[in-house]
C-alpha cells in the first residue's frame, strides 16, 4: 500500500510518499481502507519529534480517519466488512489502509461524507471533553476561546454556544473572526491589534471569564489567565504557538482558579465508555444539523507535505482533509 512516511524528524518536506508493507488485522482491530484523513495541529508536532509521545521511526502520521472496513479481527462485532466507518488512531492514518482499535472505530452516520467524518472526532471530541468533562461548562457561563478559527477552536466556539455559554472568540485576524461569528461567537477579540487583558475586562464588565479554552499557548496564555474571574477554569489544550508558557502560580491562588489539563487522546483510550457516550452525543447533534465542521481545503495523499506546511504557517481556518 502507499503511505506518507516520516523517516527522520523534521519539517513536512522531510516526509516521503512511498509503497510500504501491507497491514494484517489482529484481535480487537479493524482494518480500514482509508478514504479521507483529517489533519490536526499535533500532526505537525509529531513529525518534528515535538509531541507528547514519539512514535518509533519510521512511521506514518495521521489520526482522524474515515473509510470502509476491509477486515475485522477476533472479538470485533459492532462493525462488518464493507461498512463505512470513521475512527481515531495515535498515528498511521495518512495511508491507503490503517489498523484502528475496535473501541476507536465507529459506524459512519449516513449523513456524513468521508471528508466530514475525517474532520469530526478529534476536533469535536477534544472540545466536548474539555468543556463538558474538564470545565463543567454551564448555560450562562462566559467562555473565551483562543485560536478560535482553528480546528479545535472553531469546534469549541460551536459547542460552547450550543451548551448555552456566552462565547468570546479570539483570533489573529478579522477574516478569521468573521468565520467565528458564523459559528456562534457572541463577541470577538483580535489579539493582533487589541490588548487581551483590558479588552476582556471591558467585555465582561470587570467580572472576568468563567472558562478559557487555550489550544495556542505562547504569549497570550498569561493575559488570558489574568482575565479569568473568581473560580475560573483555564483549560490547557495545546501549544500551537510553539512555546509552552510559564505561569506565575500566584494567579490561580488569588482568583481561586483552576488550571486544568485536557488530553482527549488519553481520555479516549483509558475511558472508552465515557468517550463513546460523548461521541454519540456529538453525532446526534450533527444529525440534527447543530454541528458542521468547516473544511478549509482538501489535498491528495501525495500532497500531504504541502497541506502540513499551510497549517504550520497559520493559513488554515477550520480543517484540512487529505483524500485517499
Amino acid at each position: 500500500m502507499k503511505a506518507i512516511r516520516c523517516k527522520s524528524y523534521g519539517p513536512p518536506s522531510n516526509l516521503v510518499f512511498e509503497e510500504t508493507t501491507d497491514l494484517e488485522v489482529g484481535p480487537k482491530q479493524v482494518l480500514v481502507e482509508v478514504k479521507a484523513c483529517g489533519l490536526n495541529f499535533p500532526d505537525t508536532l509529531i513529525i518534528q519529534g515535538l509531541y507528547q509521545f514519539k512514535p518509533e521511526l519510521p512511521f506514518t502520521p495521521g489520526s482522524d480517519i474515515a473509510g470502509v472496513v476491509k477486515a475485522i479481527g477476533e472479538g470485533v462485532k459492532h462493525v462488518k466488512v464493507g461498512q463505512e466507518v470513521f475512527g481515531f488512531v495515535p498515528y498511521g492514518g495518512l495511508a491507503e489502509e490503517v489498523l484502528v482499535p475496535a473501541n476507536s472505530c465507529f459506524p459512519k452516520p449516513p449523513q456524513m461524507n468521508f471528508e466530514t467524518a475525517a474532520s469530526f472526532l478529534m476536533a469535536y471530541g477534544t472540545s466536548f471533553h474539555a468543556l463538558k468533562d474538564r470545565a463543567n461548562l454551564k448555560e450562562g457561563h462566559t467562555l473565551l476561546v483562543l485560536g478560535a478559527s482553528g480546528g479545535v477552536g472553531l469546534a469549541a466556539v460551536e459547542l460552547g454556544k450550543l451548551m448555552g455559554a456566552k462565547v468570546i472568540a479570539a483570533a489573529s485576524s478579522d477574516e478569521k473572526l468573521e468565520l467565528c461569528k458564523k459559528y456562534g461567537a457572541d463577541l470577538c477579540l483580535n489579539y493582533s491589534t487589541e490588548d487581551v487583558k483590558s479588552r476582556l475586562k471591558e467585555m465582561t464588565d470587570g467580572k472576568g471569564v468563567d472558562v478559557v479554552y487555550d489550544p495556542v499557548g505562547g504569549s497570550y496564555s498569561e493575559p488570558a489567565l489574568r482575565a479569568t474571574g473568581r473560580y475560573g477554569r483555564y483549560l490547557v489544550v495545546g501549544f500551537a504557538a510553539g512555546d509552552i508558557p510559564k505561569i506565575p502560580l500566584n494567579l490561580p491562588l488569588l482568583k481561586e482558579a483552576e488550571i486544568v489539563g485536557v488530553f482527549w487522546g488519553s481520555f479516549a483510550m483509558k475511558e472508552p465508555q465515557a468517550n463513546m457516550e460523548n461521541s454519540m452525543q456529538l453525532m446526534k447533534w450533527h444529525a440534527e444539523g447543530k454541528l458542521k465542521p468547516h473544511i478549509h481545503k482538501t489535498y491528495e495523499l501525495k500532497d500531504t507535505a504541502l497541506a502540513l506546511e499551510e497549517m504550520m504557517h497559520r493559513k488554515v481556518m477550520g480543517k484540512l482533509v487529505i483524500t485517499v
